[in-house]
């Protein structure tokens, strides 16, 4: 449901609490009668709002809108930082301890959930990382281009919170290759068959 269908199912709700709040008093002797319908219709009321909001809520989440610069960031995340990214921005990955920029988050549980669904098991071992970790990995693990396997400080998909690192077997491998790209996820770094980047609209 749309933005413009949201507001109209909103419109109908408040014509009707207006038409309810002016609607005239019943004669005396249908008094208990009327009281009995007020109280259905407004029951139903009440389940017609709730389900209204349901709705709204729904179809304002997946109405999410954001811009990407020219490399493919969101404009919001490009303005704290690669791996300065704060807490308020990030989701978490669903009862894990991992997080990410917060639609990578929502589509990566998603996926997850799913692939379960199908009997394959995803598990993460890593997600968002601030500079520092970043730091720390390279002293660990070395430069990607030199043969390593951490991206230069500043420069990692983890450090916008758009990469996790999954734990994956043979079966789940092939799942991901054959599914992950509908929920935005890229097998994108030679070398590393763990490393799903999440793409937003493609890019």
């Amino acid at each position: 449901m749309g933005i413009d269908a949201v507001n109209s199912r909103i419109a109908d709700i408040q014509s009707r609490i207006i038409a309810l709040q002016t609607a005239p008093a019943a004669a005396a002797g249908t008094k208990a009668t009327t009281q009995g319908t007020s109280a259905t219709g407004g029951t139903a009321f009440a389940s017609y709002l709730a389900d209204a909001v349901s709705t709204q809520q729904s179809s304002t989440s997946s109405a999410k809108s954001y811009s990407l610069n020219a490399k493919g960031i969101p404009t919001d995340l490009a303005a704290y930082g690669n791996g300065k990214i704060p807490a308020s921005a990030l989701g978490q990955v669903g009862d894990t301890r991992h997080r990410l920029w917060a639609p990578a988050a929502e589509s990566l549980t998603k996926l997850i959930a799913d692939a379960q669904k199908d009997g394959v098991k995803i598990g993460i071992t890593d997600s968002y990382r601030s500079y520092d970790e970043q730091v720390d990995l390279v002293r660990r693990k070395g430069l990607y281009s030199q043969g390593g396997l951490a991206a230069k400080p500043g420069t990692s998909e983890h450090g916008w919170g758009m990469a996790a690192d999954l734990d994956l077997n043979a079966k789940a491998l092939a799942w991901m290759r054959t599914h992950a790209a509908q929920y935005g996820f890229d097998e994108n770094v030679p070398r590393e068959t763990w490393h799903w980047a999440y793409k937003p609209n493609g890019v």
